[in-house]
């Protein structure tokens, strides 16, 4: 359950028994939920609830003009979903898009399938024709639960008004629970226009999926699964942490960061876990995989203890899963996902859990019982490839070569800015050359690699952190994508 849910559900909402509209209801949701801005492309079968957020706003308009939760709209759909995923990215909250029925729900298809893809938390709201025309390929028809169910962690069709409320607040606590993912919420035009009592409070009824994320949440890892771990920990000279964005998305990179510097054990990350450990920091191997740096590879082929956390060894990683790590005599994987672990590669020792909560329990297990881990060879190993397989390109060139443009930027970017990309060639530039202090400072389209991701990211992130320097590194072709 949410903290927004868990407030409501201990006080009486100030607006329960108010009769509103379902346009309202869902508006004020949003607002329960802590939604400041929503992204998102009009259209006449969501006229009733854009009506309701401008009316909302309006009535709540500040003496400076401001408004708490502004309507940002985009080029198009898919525009929208990707400032919607940039947002989520940045702060780890759920972003929000708001589209009409029919070519505005499809335009979204390709967010929501991408962020499904990367663990992104998005509620993506759209309209839909009337339930009584559904079916009969009414104007801007397009049967979107069938759409969405595959590429959606969730998808919600809302045929009855009495319970939009509670849906639209379920669809917030499945974005964001366990992991995370996009959700869609599917709602006719009729039923943002019937009227009826605002609770301010409920849910669905979920049981077996609330089941499962508590019993991801209780699983506490256990004082013999810690002995286990740091057995193999002690049989280890070359330990190394594979690090993914199940870190980033779970908010453990604070947990890992004390893992890795308790017991010096250096980190490589995936695309996706860029930020998870200070990359100008002496254990940070930078990234790992076909367009990773060499010296995280070549670690990656000596190290005798592989432990994967939050990371899923994808193809661009672990191409050939059986020769990935082959001097690897154990593989050890900590995930929020059981579905993950043994899917690719066969782990010796693994636990299911919550990352941030798991990691600190390891690093106390071994400060509690004098873990000693004598890292140093290795770490000096690491160090000189690092010298001698550092990232370099032509420097004497007569033409500016875009590495030299990367790297010109990360001096005046110090690792602090937020930066986006496209999909292609420059995406890995600016994963090799860039440096990252903290996590969420890395924007980028992972699994399904969608070109056109970059710029309304980078909007998305900006309206989110809007006192930051949010920099868009993108391709000729990926920016054409969402002009």
């Amino acid at each position: 359950m949410s903290t927004a849910t868990e407030a409501l559900s201990a006080t009486s909402h100030p607006l329960a028994g108010k009769r509103m509209t379902g346009a309202e209801m869902v508006v004020q949701v949003l607002a329960d939920e802590g939604v400041d801005t929503i992204f998102g492309y009009s259209g006449g079968a969501i006229l009733p609830t854009y009506d309701a957020v401008f009316r909302h706003n309006e009535a709540r308009r500040d003496d400076q003009g401001q408004v708490p939760m502004p309507l940002i709209v985009p080029a198009n759909e898919q525009g929208a979903g990707f400032m919607a995923a940039g947002f989520a990215r940045a702060t780890g909250e759920v972003g929000v898009c708001m589209v009409t029925s029919g070519p505005g729900a499809t335009n979204t298809v390709t967010p929501v399938r991408d962020c499904l893809a990367d663990s992104i938390p998005i509620v993506v709201i759209c309209g839909q024709v009337p339930t009584h025309v559904i079916g009969t390929d009414a104007f801007q028809e397009a049967p979107v639960s069938a759409i969405m169910g595959s590429v959606a962690k969730h998808v919600f069709l809302v045929t009855d008004p009495a319970r939009l409320e509670a849906t639209v607040r379920t669809a917030f606590e499945i974005a964001r629970s366990g992991r995370p993912g996009p959700v869609v919420i599917d709602i006719p035009k009729d039923v943002q226009n019937a009227i009826g009592e605002f609770r301010g409070t409920g849910l669905l009824p979920l049981k077996s999926y609330r089941q499962r994320v508590q019993a991801v949440a209780d699983n506490a890892l256990s004082a013999s699964a810690a002995k286990a771990f740091f057995q193999l920990l002690a049989e280890s000279h070359r330990p190394l942490l594979y690090v993914g964005g199940g870190v980033i998305n779970g908010n453990a990179a604070p947990a890992l960061r004390r893992f890795a510097e308790r017991f010096q054990i250096p980190v490589a990350t995936t695309l996706m876990g860029i930020g998870a450990v200070d990359t100008t920091d002496e254990l940070s191997l930078k990234m790992l995989g076909m367009h990773g740096t060499a010296f995280a590879n070549y670690a990656v082929d000596d190290c005798d203890l592989l432990i994967a956390v939050g990371a899923r060894f994808d193809d661009r990683v672990a191409t050939d899963p059986g020769s990935f790590a082959p001097k690897a005599r154990q593989n050890a994987h900590l995930d929020v996902d059981a579905s993950e672990v043994g899917k690719v590669r066969n782990a010796d020792w693994y636990h299911v859990g919550l990352l941030a909560r798991d990691l600190d329990m390891l690093t106390s297990w071994g400060e509690r019982h004098k873990v000693r881990v004598d890292t140093r060879a290795w770490l000096a190993d690491l160090s000189e490839n690092k010298q001698r397989y550092a990232l370099n390109y032509d420097r004497d060139s007569k033409a500016i070569q875009p590495n030299y443009v990367v790297e010109e930027i990360n001096k005046h970017a110090g690792g602090e800015a937020i930066i986006s990309t496209g999909v292609g060639q420059h995406q890995m530039w600016a994963a090799q050359y860039m440096d990252f202090r903290e996590p969420r400072l890395w924007l980028t389209s992972g699994s399904m690699g969608t070109m056109g991701f970059g710029l309304p990211a980078a909007i998305g992130a900006q309206f989110a952190h809007p006192d930051r320097l949010v920099i868009d590194i993108d391709g000729d072709a990926s920016i054409r994508m969402n002009l």
